[in-house]
């Protein structure tokens, strides 16, 4: 780490000195290497304070107890089905789909219309005024049954976004309530659907399922159906002595 002190010449000999001037040269030397050596001890002291883990800390880490936390509990839900099985939510669903089948029978009537317009069309002498009121007659029904159609579906894709939206908050409060309540720290979703073999959809959604088993006993499907099924009674009866009070008042 020390190298020795070579003189200009170049010589590994030390130089001779005489009286007053080699005794100031060696107290000089005395104070050079007493200063290269408190550095070094400096630079040693804080290569171990800097170290990323020294011997002390490794110490102390294992000296330290593992935390002392409770075992977690698990439940899980199949979402899926309530939204397949919730009588709620399917009379909502079906309402929709009703306002949907309402909403077919009236296009189909304009549909019939703007075939018989282009049917009459067809049998009359191009270049008429006969004709040309027709044939502007058939563009202006083909452009409002268009504009129905796409009116009409992003209303009702609206409506059943709103249902699923809405719905999952209630569902998302009820599980949370269950959990609270049987002191659950964490639920998971799971799918109950069987696997159709012939397709592969059904399969692959099998295959990528997060959860491959579950003991049944931890599964709170039911359970949160029946708490969703009690708040909407208790809904409706709050609704319904709301329009009675109202009605005797």
């Amino acid at each position: 780490m020390f190298q020795s002190h070579i003189p200009p010449g170049g010589s590994m000999e030390v130089a001779r000195c005489s009286g007053q001037r080699c005794s100031g040269q060696r107290i000089a030397t005395v104070h050079a290497f007493g200063n290269t050596a408190l550095a070094c001890a400096l630079f040693a002291v804080c290569a171990v304070a800097m170290s990323p883990v020294s011997a002390q800390q490794a110490v102390s880490a294992q000296q330290v107890p593992p935390l002392d936390q409770p075992g977690h509990r698990f439940a899980v839900i199949d979402v899926g089905y309530v939204f397949k099985n919730l009588p709620a939510i399917q009379a909502q669903i079906s309402k929709v789909k009703a306002e949907l089948q309402q909403h077919e029978a009236e296009l189909k009537q304009k549909r019939d219309a703007l075939n018989q317009a282009a049917i009459r069309l067809k049998s009359m002498t191009p270049g008429t005024a006969e004709y040309n009121r027709q044939e502007e007659l058939v563009a202006d029904l083909d452009s409002k049954l268009r504009l129905d159609m796409r009116r009409r579906h992003n209303e009702m894709s609206e409506a059943e976004a709103k249902i699923y939206y809405d719905n999952y908050q209630s569902l998302n409060a009820a599980v949370k309530a269950v959990a609270v309540h049987n002191n659950i720290n964490v639920v998971l979703r799971i799918n109950g659907e069987d696997v159709d073999s012939q397709k592969r959809d059904s399969v692959m959604r099998d295959v990528m399922r997060n959860i491959v088993f579950h003991d049944p006993a931890i599964n709170i499907t039911d359970t949160v159906m029946r708490y969703l099924e009690q708040q909407t009674k208790t809904s409706q009866a709050a609704a319904g002595f709301g329009a009675t009070a109202g009605t005797q008042r």
